[in-house]
């Protein structure tokens, strides 16, 4: 049976041997890596929004079998069954683990059990598909609190500036990653995804773990003196306030 510890209570010293799911909110992951047993970090599985690759590096010790789930299914309220993230352009699922996680298996496992797809995906198809969640987080939410409406009514009224922005953010994400995509058919599957949510409601939340990754790399290029590789997106962050308005 799993056992469940809600956030602030200690790990048990008698915790059985096997995967360590973390369901918390990004802010809480640093406390709760402080919290479990050094010799059980490689049992953690994490299955946060947002960028966290770099935190986790700073984090943890380097080359731990970290397991990663991209999550494309959501529960509207506790005791209702999940919605399940699949579309018209991925009839299969989206939701996916990193192959090289120590749990892959058993989160694909536990996930198809439950009737919830799930794919396991090495290591460049996971850049991009973790990158691309990421990218529709950013953009999605972003267009959607600017014009404050619903994700189904960014893809369905503001299809244009939402497509153009994605493409900014993936074209700065492939200048400093080794992770590119067909255009189109990258921006046709996010809209597939938000067609699926579409009564999600939109926000620019989280910050630092999910718009402020692109706006980093803005910032990057202005230290260089370089152009903005996305500069709608940092027109939208001044615009909601985010960031100063200069």
């Amino acid at each position: 049976d799993d056992v469940i510890l809600r956030r602030g209570e200690a790990f048990p010293s008698d915790a059985p041997r096997g995967p360590i799911y973390v369901c918390t909110r990004n802010d809480a992951l640093e406390a709760v890596i402080a919290s479990v047993p050094e010799d059980r970090h490689e049992d953690l599985i994490f299955v946060q929004n947002g960028v966290l690759m770099p935190f986790l590096e700073e984090k943890l010790k380097p080359g731990l079998p970290l397991t990663i789930l991209l999550v494309y299914f959501a529960v509207a309220k506790k005791g209702e069954p999940p919605l399940d993230g699949k579309t018209d352009t991925d009839p299969e699922g989206l939701s996916a683990v990193n192959a090289g996680g120590k749990w892959a298996r058993e989160v694909h496992w536990r996930l198809t059990s439950s009737d919830l797809a799930c794919r396991i995906l090495r290591d460049m198809e996971f850049q991009q598909a973790y990158w691309e969640k990421n990218l529709w987080i950013a953009a999605y939410m972003m267009v959607g609190a600017l014009h404050k409406c619903t994700v189904g009514e960014v893809e369905s009224k503001y299809r244009s500036e939402v497509d153009e922005l994605l493409v900014q953010l993936a074209t700065a994400v492939s200048s400093t990653h080794d992770v590119t995509w067909e255009r189109l058919r990258l921006c046709d599957r996010l809209a597939a995804y938000a067609r699926s949510v579409a009564h999600f409601p939109t926000a620019v939340k989280e910050f630092e773990w999910r718009n402020g990754a692109f706006y980093e790399i803005s910032l990057a290029a202005q230290k260089a003196q370089r152009p903005d590789p996305c500069p709608q997106h940092t027109e939208g962050l001044k615009t909601l306030g985010v960031i100063p308005a200069e």
